[in-house]
């Protein structure tokens, strides 16, 4: 799942300051309930990491079942947060 392809899908932009208030939460509420409907692990975790960059991902004992998946999830958490911080 492409991250552009993701954006136009849920807020028919790839430039998230262009999104009104009000279409973002339409866009993260769509989101979540695709999140939540998903079987694939792959689009799973990059409905997840989408809703995370947005601060709306669920936490991970509920978005991920499997172990693994959890700690892909936290890899993935700390790598932004290192980004974030000018460390990576």
């Amino acid at each position: 799942m492409d991250f552009d392809d993701q954006l136009r899908r849920y807020f028919a932009t790839t430039d998230l300051s262009d999104v009104p208030q009000g279409a973002l939460e339409a866009g993260i509420e769509k989101m979540q309930v695709d999140l939540g409907m998903e079987a694939d692990r792959g689009r799973r975790f990059a409905l997840w990491a989408l809703l995370s960059m947005l601060g709306a991902a669920p936490d991970l004992d509920v978005a991920f079942k499997d172990p693994a998946d959890r700690d892909t999830a936290r890899d993935f958490m700390e790598m932004m947060e290192r980004a974030q911080d000018g460390e990576g």
